[in-house]
């Protein structure tokens, strides 16, 4: 029994041993074509994250798991489709406390875990159907903005939720327990500062390396740029002289400050040695919204607005189920782990690397994972992944991808076939030359969405304004009404 217990000690020192740290960098509505590895653009500049791709691993079919930022994110740290706990856009939101999520999971095997920047899986104003159920009094009608009490909000902070150390906020307002100083504090509290809100989050990640750099880590990162409002400092905007839409010089600037952080923490790793043992990912939680006509609206117009990314190739844009609204910028790297300078066409999803982290643990990928662990492709142990199926389903549109294959519908008739290999672009729609194959599709896709917990697929319906919109979007983009 003493020998027993002898290598049982010996083996989880082992396993603690070899956890990686793990960094997951989260971009808020940066299209598919702003990352300069992509190759795609000449103005975008991003030197540091481009040597992470470089060096490590670029998906070139890396999608997120919904156009849209709050059910995107629950997707992303859960590693489930989010309709299965009925998160399917913004007005489901909070996400319901009885998830389990990436932080919970690594916070339970001895990981100390961070949030710097945006949460946006708390109560909040757009929170319609919770507001309805549990407290209507809080928003009696239409048009009046809830003003939810302190004590409904705190449970559904990020600390609630398998964060031992948070700095999160949005413009000059955070919710911390630990400064950009090296402090800590028991309890939480509201700060305030006018310095710039990228930059805020890049400093409290180092804050965050410079503590816990001797123990395994891990870091959610989630930058607020290049979404509105478009905020940059004259630091970065001098980068980018020249003639071009100021909407577009802001983003390039707001990048260029996200672009720096993500040098400033590989760093930092570096200077701490722990660079060889430390998983990192890079990724956006949807594509641009390009409110179709890339209006160069006045930088002082902080409301629905183009934020100045592009999605080009891609069709579509933020809010649809087109590639533009899904296919997101994509890298992993390990330096000692991950063989570098590969280009993987293989379809992931954001769900993916909840499962990617877990497998590299001693307790595994989960059972109710909807993604696969990463690792056996990015080290070369698999030359590709099992064919499968990705799913999507927003307001009144589904999609499915496999293989080269994307099933699109929106509203009650309306469908497309796509062949990506050939037309990354979506301009040829198939479905009329694939009858059976688009059979197929419709029963998979039917299959699917009765697992969700909202299984009608028209969430829309009785939302006019969403189902206006989709309609405006596809008669922009594809040129048919639905």
């Amino acid at each position: 029994m003493a020998v027993l217990s002898i290598f049982a000690f010996a083996a989880s020192s082992l396993a603690q041993a070899e956890r990686p740290n793990v960094i997951v960098f989260f971009t808020d509505d940066q299209g598919w074509a702003d990352l300069g590895v992509q190759g795609i653009l000449d103005d975008i500049k991003t030197p540091n994250i481009d040597r992470m791709a470089r060096e490590g691993v670029r998906f070139t079919n890396g999608y997120s798991s919904s156009p849209q930022c709050t059910p995107s994110r629950a997707g992303l740290l859960s590693g489930q489709y989010q309709g299965r706990f009925g998160l399917d856009d913004n007005a489901y939101s909070p996400l319901s406390r009885d998830v389990m999520l990436l932080p919970q999971r690594l916070q339970r095997i001895g990981y100390t875990t961070g949030l710097v920047g945006k949460w946006h899986l708390e109560l909040n104003r757009l929170s319609e159907r919770w507001l309805k159920a549990h407290q209507p009094q809080l928003k009696p009608e239409p048009g009046v903005e809830a003003k939810i009490p302190f004590d409904e909000l705190i449970d559904y902070f990020p600390q609630a939720r398998g964060f031992d150390e948070v700095y999160f906020g949005y413009e000059q307002e955070w919710w911390i327990n630990f400064d950009r100083k090296g402090n800590t504090f028991e309890e939480p509290r509201y700060v305030t500062t006018k310095d710039y809100r990228l930059d805020v989050v890049s400093e409290a990640a180092l804050q965050f390396i410079d503590r816990n750099h001797e123990d395994p880590f891990f870091l959610y990162v989630p930058y607020y740029a290049p979404h509105v409002p478009m905020e940059a400092t004259q630091k970065y905007l001098d980068r980018f002289p020249g003639d071009m839409p100021e909407r577009r010089r802001y983003c390039l600037a707001m990048m260029s400050a996200v672009d720096d952080g993500v040098g400033s923490i590989m760093k930092r790793l570096e200077d701490h040695g722990i660079d060889e043992n430390t998983l990192v990912f890079f990724l956006s939680d949807n594509g641009a919204p390009i409110k179709m006509t890339k209006e160069d609206k006045p930088i002082s117009y902080k409301l629905g607005a183009w934020d100045g990314s592009l999605n080009g190739p891609l069709n579509g844009e933020k809010g649809m189920l087109a590639e533009g609204g899904i296919r997101v910028p994509f890298v992993a790297w390990w330096k000692s782990k991950i063989p570098g300078g590969q280009v993987i066409d293989d379809p992931v999803i954001a769900l993916d690397i909840s499962a990617t982290v877990m497998g590299q643990t001693e307790k595994g990928v989960p059972g109710n994972a909807d993604g696969v662990d990463l690792m056996p492709l990015m080290t070369k142990q698999v030359s590709e992944l099992e064919e499968r199926s990705l799913y999507w389903k927003f307001w009144t549109q589904r999609a499915v991808r496999k293989g080269k294959w994307k099933y699109l519908e929106v509203g009650d008739n309306t469908e497309f076939l796509f062949d990506l290999d050939s037309d990354i672009g979506e301009s040829k729609n198939l479905a009329n030359k694939y009858p059976e194959l688009m059979d197929t599709f419709r029963k998979e896709v039917d299959a699917w969405t009765d697992g969700m917990q909202y299984p009608d697929r028209h969430a829309g319906k009785g939302r006019p304004q969403e189902a206006g919109q989709e309609a405006e979007w596809f008669q922009y983009y594809f040129g048919v009404t639905p």
